[in-house]
């Protein structure tokens, strides 16, 4: 099976005149290529492993937690929808003009026949199922039957869609303890990405929703998934997040989670629940030692290697 990221995707065209190019590049050229094609109106923007299902084919993550061995694959097919077959043709005719494409080659240009090629794309994404009452759902998916709150989260380039086990382990706590949101009066979402645990905390009735994330990217994402799920909150840089909080979460990294020990502890209201992802299993003395100095780490939940750790600071 082939690992495919999406880049783009627009309104659905009328799939009986769809051309796709598909051009095979390097890995340092992947980049350049997908944004040219995008800057060249490509409707969606793909990139394959062009050694998939061969004995050439090459992981491209490793260890969950660790760096990727690589940046992209030796050899990608990058694919690019367009209205007609002249378009897909000038587009392939400009690329290949570039002095930095002498690398790159088109495998072909063909007709996507009686399929819609978004529709195909985002069939790869089906509904996340958190407890058997919650889920996460596409906005081009109908909700499970047995679904009584429902989050709408749209696959994106970076940031997390509840299919990651650290993201599910945080929304299952949520769930889980939905009967403390009462006390939920502010919350805090370090390192929001998506936003996803902020509106998983939002729908569970938590109030005053404090979203914080580094990446500007991720603060506007956040924005936009807040307003699809017609849910509130703040989502802003770090500094935004001020004072003491009910509920803090931080769904990052083991060691940037050991270094933000002293800061996200302190965040912490009396009586408060701190809820930690990004961990590995074989992480978890690492983080109940960084954490020693204010809180009693424990693991509450493990999912695929990874853990989920959790402290409540002594109320008053």
């Amino acid at each position: 099976m082939s690992d495919t990221t999406a880049q783009d995707t627009a309104d659905e065209p009328n799939p009986a005149t769809l051309h796709e190019l598909l051009l095979i590049c390097g890995e340092d050229d992947v980049e350049t290529v997908s944004d040219a094609l995008m800057e060249l109106d490509a409707l969606a923007v793909s990139v394959e492993d062009a050694d998939a299902d061969t004995d050439a084919e090459k992981a491209l993550f490793g260890e969950p937690g660790m760096p990727a061995p690589r940046g992209g694959w030796q050899r990608s097919v990058v694919k690019a929808l367009f209205p007609d077959e002249n378009e897909a043709t000038e587009c392939a005719t400009l690329i290949l003009s570039q002095d930095w494409a002498a690398d790159v080659h088109v495998q072909a240009i063909q007709a996507v026949a009686e399929q819609d090629w978004v529709r195909l794309t985002q069939s790869q994404f089906a509904p996340v199922e958190i407890t058997p009452e919650f889920w996460i759902v596409p906005s081009w998916h109908e909700a499970p039957a047995q679904a009584q709150r429902i989050m709408r989260l749209d696959p994106g380039l970076a940031f997390g869609t509840g299919t990651h086990p650290t993201t599910r382990m945080c929304l299952r706590w949520i769930a889980r303890h939905a009967e403390l949101s009462p006390s939920w009066s502010r919350v805090l979402d370090y390192g929001c990405g998506s936003g996803i645990l902020a509106i998983g905390a939002a729908l569970h009735g938590a109030q005053n929703i404090d979203a914080v994330d580094i990446d500007p990217a991720a603060i506007t994402a956040s924005r936009d998934n807040a307003k699809a799920n017609q849910v509130t909150l703040t989502a802003a840089l770090p500094d935004a997040a001020q004072g003491e909080y009910p509920l803090v979460m931080a769904n990052i990294l083991a060691t940037p989670l050991k270094l933000l020990a002293p800061l996200l502890a302190a965040h912490l209201a009396p009586g408060a629940h701190l809820i930690l992802a990004g961990i590995l299993a074989r992480q978890a003395e690492e983080l109940k030692e960084a954490y020693a100095p204010w809180l009693k780490l424990d693991v509450s939940d493990e999912e695929e290697g990874w853990i989920l750790m959790t402290a409540q600071r002594p109320a008053a």
